[in-house]
């Protein structure tokens, strides 16, 4: 069975063909290097010291396995097309303003491998990302929030 796409923009990709690098070069040595120094401590301090090596090996490796899987299925974002288009779609960077507090917010839709509500990246797929797609400057969308309902004017679509 063909797994779903994971759709990353350009910088995403280059993020995380980053971190593998790291893990595989760097963070690999690092623990390889922990997994000897517990093993020579001798019997005393190896147990805790080698499981806790060990564990973190686990985790890189599974870590690595799950960026070599991603990567497997990657399908760029065109952020060049999405910033020419008039309608909200994945890759778009869109300003709203909400109607009761008037506090504008920014943000690029991308997919959720990549989401970072922190810096203004947000899944096309949260609330908020499934309510912008399709839209257009003007618009004015609801969300459903556990706080009561959000209303957001589209400013500028970028």
């Amino acid at each position: 069975m063909a797994e779903e796409p994971v759709l990353l923009t350009q910088a995403g990709l280059k993020r995380l063909e980053a971190e593998l690098q790291e893990l595989r070069t760097v963070k690999r040595a690092e623990v390889a290097a922990a997994i000897r120094e517990a093993q020579e401590l001798g019997p005393d301090q190896l147990d805790a010291q080698y499981e806790d090596a060990k564990n973190q090996q686990a985790f890189l490796e599974g870590r690595i396995g799950e960026i070599e899987r991603t990567l497997e299925n990657v399908q760029i974002i065109d952020e060049a097309s999405a910033a020419k288009s008039k309608l909200v779609q994945i890759g778009s960077t869109v300003t709203v303003k909400q109607t009761k507090s008037g506090k504008s917010q920014k943000y690029q839709l991308v997919g959720p491998a990549e989401a970072d509500p922190t810096q203004g990246r947000i899944s096309h797929k949260s609330p908020v990302g499934r309510a912008l797609l399709g839209k257009k400057k003007g618009d004015v969308v609801t969300i459903k929030a556990p706080v009561g309902d959000l209303e957001l004017t589209i400013t500028t679509i970028a």
